[in-house]
Protein backbone atom coordinates (compact mmCIF):
# COMPACT_ATOMS: atom_id res chain seq x y z
CA UNK A 1 0.00 0.00 0.00
CA UNK A 2 1.50 3.37 -0.87
CA UNK A 3 -0.12 5.71 1.27
CA UNK A 4 -0.39 9.93 0.96
CA UNK A 5 -1.08 11.19 4.36
CA UNK A 6 -2.22 14.99 4.86
CA UNK A 7 -2.92 16.87 8.60
CA UNK A 8 -6.24 18.62 8.32
CA UNK A 9 -5.91 21.93 10.31
CA UNK A 10 -3.43 24.48 8.37
CA UNK A 11 -2.19 22.03 6.36
CA UNK A 12 -5.78 21.12 3.75
CA UNK A 13 -7.98 24.28 4.99
CA UNK A 14 -6.33 27.60 5.51
CA UNK A 15 -7.53 27.42 9.39
CA UNK A 16 -7.83 25.53 12.31
CA UNK A 17 -11.06 23.32 11.71
CA UNK A 18 -11.92 22.74 16.12
CA UNK A 19 -11.02 26.37 16.66
CA UNK A 20 -13.79 27.71 13.48
CA UNK A 21 -16.14 25.47 14.66
CA UNK A 22 -16.02 26.67 18.51
CA UNK A 23 -16.13 30.17 17.22
CA UNK A 24 -18.91 29.20 14.86
CA UNK A 25 -20.84 28.16 17.88
CA UNK A 26 -19.93 31.46 19.76
CA UNK A 27 -20.84 33.42 16.59
CA UNK A 28 -24.47 31.16 16.40
CA UNK A 29 -25.38 32.03 20.53
CA UNK A 30 -25.09 28.55 21.07
CA UNK A 31 -22.82 28.84 23.94
CA UNK A 32 -21.69 31.30 26.41
CA UNK A 33 -19.47 33.50 24.15
CA UNK A 34 -16.99 34.68 26.77
CA UNK A 35 -16.82 31.73 28.87
CA UNK A 36 -16.25 29.64 25.63
CA UNK A 37 -13.86 32.11 23.86
CA UNK A 38 -11.70 32.49 26.73
CA UNK A 39 -11.52 28.44 26.92
CA UNK A 40 -11.11 28.07 23.07
CA UNK A 41 -8.31 30.37 22.93
CA UNK A 42 -6.33 28.68 25.69
CA UNK A 43 -6.49 25.15 24.41
CA UNK A 44 -5.14 26.58 21.11
CA UNK A 45 -2.29 28.14 22.71
CA UNK A 46 -1.58 25.23 24.69
CA UNK A 47 -1.59 23.17 20.83
CA UNK A 48 0.64 25.83 19.76
CA UNK A 49 2.81 25.55 22.80
CA UNK A 50 2.97 21.86 22.22
CA UNK A 51 1.36 21.43 26.18
CA UNK A 52 -2.26 20.37 24.51
CA UNK A 53 -4.18 17.69 27.24
CA UNK A 54 -5.85 16.39 24.59
CA UNK A 55 -8.51 14.24 26.38
CA UNK A 56 -9.33 17.62 27.98
CA UNK A 57 -9.81 19.42 25.00
CA UNK A 58 -12.13 16.78 23.62
CA UNK A 59 -14.06 17.10 26.73
CA UNK A 60 -14.39 21.04 26.05
CA UNK A 61 -15.23 20.81 22.23
CA UNK A 62 -17.89 17.86 22.66
CA UNK A 63 -19.74 20.13 25.36
CA UNK A 64 -22.79 20.64 22.96
CA UNK A 65 -22.53 17.44 21.14
CA UNK A 66 -22.79 15.81 24.70
CA UNK A 67 -25.96 18.82 26.11
CA UNK A 68 -28.20 19.45 22.93
CA UNK A 69 -30.22 16.56 20.82
CA UNK A 70 -28.20 14.56 17.97
CA UNK A 71 -30.66 16.57 15.47
CA UNK A 72 -29.64 19.78 16.12
CA UNK A 73 -26.27 18.98 16.15
CA UNK A 74 -26.25 17.67 12.62
CA UNK A 75 -27.76 20.55 11.59
CA UNK A 76 -25.49 22.74 13.27
CA UNK A 77 -22.71 20.99 11.55
CA UNK A 78 -24.52 21.15 8.35
CA UNK A 79 -24.31 24.86 8.49
CA UNK A 80 -21.18 25.10 9.38
CA UNK A 81 -19.69 22.83 6.93
CA UNK A 82 -21.65 25.45 4.15
CA UNK A 83 -20.61 28.93 5.96
CA UNK A 84 -17.21 27.95 6.94
CA UNK A 85 -15.49 24.77 5.52
CA UNK A 86 -16.76 24.48 2.04
CA UNK A 87 -15.58 28.46 1.19
CA UNK A 88 -12.09 27.75 2.60
CA UNK A 89 -11.40 24.65 0.34
CA UNK A 90 -7.73 25.12 -1.11
CA UNK A 91 -7.81 24.13 -4.93
CA UNK A 92 -3.79 23.37 -4.81
CA UNK A 93 -4.88 20.90 -1.52
CA UNK A 94 -7.67 18.94 -3.46
CA UNK A 95 -5.59 19.09 -6.59
CA UNK A 96 -2.69 17.19 -4.82
CA UNK A 97 -4.96 14.49 -3.39
CA UNK A 98 -6.69 13.77 -7.18
CA UNK A 99 -2.93 13.67 -8.26
CA UNK A 100 -2.20 11.06 -5.65
CA UNK A 101 -5.13 8.91 -6.42
CA UNK A 102 -4.72 9.22 -10.48
CA UNK A 103 -1.14 7.27 -9.25
CA UNK A 104 -2.94 4.91 -7.36
CA UNK A 105 -2.03 6.34 -3.85
CA UNK A 106 -4.51 5.58 -0.88
CA UNK A 107 -5.77 9.06 0.38
CA UNK A 108 -5.99 9.44 4.10
CA UNK A 109 -6.08 12.47 6.75
CA UNK A 110 -5.06 12.01 10.47
CA UNK A 111 -6.18 15.01 11.96
CA UNK A 112 -6.35 15.33 16.18
CA UNK A 113 -9.66 17.40 15.35
CA UNK A 114 -12.30 14.54 16.62
CA UNK A 115 -14.25 12.36 14.02
CA UNK A 116 -17.86 14.10 13.94
CA UNK A 117 -15.79 17.40 12.43
CA UNK A 118 -13.18 15.49 10.52
CA UNK A 119 -15.38 12.92 8.56
CA UNK A 120 -17.49 15.27 6.86
CA UNK A 121 -14.22 17.62 5.91
CA UNK A 122 -12.55 14.33 4.74
CA UNK A 123 -15.35 13.73 2.70
CA UNK A 124 -15.42 17.05 1.08
CA UNK A 125 -11.51 16.49 -0.10
CA UNK A 126 -12.37 13.31 -1.49
CA UNK A 127 -9.74 11.04 -0.09
CA UNK A 128 -9.93 7.07 0.85
CA UNK A 129 -10.00 7.19 4.85
CA UNK A 130 -9.94 9.17 7.70
CA UNK A 131 -8.23 9.05 11.47
CA UNK A 132 -9.47 11.65 14.24
CA UNK A 133 -9.92 11.54 17.84
CA UNK A 134 -12.49 8.66 18.28
CA UNK A 135 -15.69 9.67 20.64
CA UNK A 136 -17.63 7.73 23.12
CA UNK A 137 -21.08 7.71 21.47
CA UNK A 138 -24.05 6.21 24.20
CA UNK A 139 -27.79 5.78 24.26
CA UNK A 140 -27.93 8.86 20.98
CA UNK A 141 -25.53 11.37 22.82
CA UNK A 142 -21.88 11.89 22.26
CA UNK A 143 -20.59 11.23 26.16
CA UNK A 144 -16.97 13.92 25.47
CA UNK A 145 -15.06 10.62 26.18
CA UNK A 146 -12.59 9.51 23.44
CA UNK A 147 -12.09 5.86 23.39
CA UNK A 148 -8.84 4.23 21.40
CA UNK A 149 -5.59 5.64 20.21
CA UNK A 150 -5.98 10.27 20.56
CA UNK A 151 -4.31 10.86 16.89
CA UNK A 152 -2.35 13.99 17.78
CA UNK A 153 1.25 13.96 18.39
CA UNK A 154 3.13 10.26 18.94
CA UNK A 155 -0.85 8.98 18.51
CA UNK A 156 -0.79 9.54 15.00
CA UNK A 157 1.81 6.89 14.21
CA UNK A 158 0.57 4.84 16.66
CA UNK A 159 -3.13 5.09 15.01
CA UNK A 160 -1.75 4.83 11.72
CA UNK A 161 0.02 1.34 13.02
CA UNK A 162 -3.52 0.39 14.41
CA UNK A 163 -5.14 1.55 11.17
CA UNK A 164 -2.92 -1.11 8.61
CA UNK A 165 -3.11 -3.90 11.25
CA UNK A 166 -6.62 -4.04 11.26
CA UNK A 167 -6.39 -4.30 7.43
CA UNK A 168 -3.38 -6.58 7.72
CA UNK A 169 -1.70 -3.94 5.13
CA UNK A 170 2.09 -2.95 5.01
CA UNK A 171 2.96 0.70 4.10
CA UNK A 172 4.96 0.19 0.86
CA UNK A 173 5.54 4.14 0.84
CA UNK A 174 4.22 7.09 2.90
CA UNK A 175 3.97 10.73 1.85
CA UNK A 176 2.72 12.83 4.93
CA UNK A 177 1.92 16.52 4.54
CA UNK A 178 1.75 18.92 7.50
CA UNK A 179 2.15 22.73 8.78
CA UNK A 180 2.87 21.87 12.25
CA UNK A 181 5.91 20.93 14.63
CA UNK A 182 2.96 18.73 16.55
CA UNK A 183 3.42 16.51 13.80
CA UNK A 184 7.04 15.67 13.90
CA UNK A 185 7.02 12.07 15.12
CA UNK A 186 5.10 11.06 12.03
CA UNK A 187 7.23 13.29 9.73
CA UNK A 188 10.54 11.83 10.67
CA UNK A 189 8.50 8.15 10.05
CA UNK A 190 7.81 9.12 6.84
CA UNK A 191 9.85 8.50 3.53
CA UNK A 192 8.46 11.66 2.18
CA UNK A 193 7.59 14.69 4.87
CA UNK A 194 6.65 17.96 3.11
CA UNK A 195 6.29 20.28 5.04
CA UNK A 196 3.21 22.58 4.55
CA UNK A 197 3.28 26.53 5.12
CA UNK A 198 4.77 25.35 8.11
CA UNK A 199 4.99 26.80 11.75
CA UNK A 200 8.30 28.62 12.42
CA UNK A 201 9.75 25.33 14.26
CA UNK A 202 8.73 22.60 11.58
CA UNK A 203 10.25 25.26 8.51
CA UNK A 204 13.54 25.53 10.32
CA UNK A 205 13.10 21.59 11.18
CA UNK A 206 12.41 20.87 7.06
CA UNK A 207 14.92 23.38 6.07
CA UNK A 208 17.48 21.70 8.46
CA UNK A 209 16.95 18.10 6.72
CA UNK A 210 15.88 19.35 3.15
CA UNK A 211 12.25 18.29 3.56
CA UNK A 212 10.29 20.03 0.34
CA UNK A 213 8.71 23.07 2.05
CA UNK A 214 5.11 24.06 0.07
CA UNK A 215 1.85 26.14 0.18
CA UNK A 216 -1.36 25.16 -0.50
CA UNK A 217 -2.69 28.93 0.35
CA UNK A 218 -2.43 30.82 -2.79
CA UNK A 219 -0.10 33.89 -2.43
Amino acid sequence: MRLAIFDLDHTLLPFDSDKSWNQFLIDAGVVDADHYQRRNDQFYQDYLDETLDIRAYQRFATEVLRTHPLDQVLALRARYLADIIIPGLLPKALACIADYRRQGYFTLIISATNEFIVEPIAVLHGVDDFLGCRLEFKDGRYTGEMIGIPTYRDGKVDALMQWLSERHAKAETIHFYSDSINDLPLLERADAPFAVDPDQKLRAIAEANNWPVIGFVDD
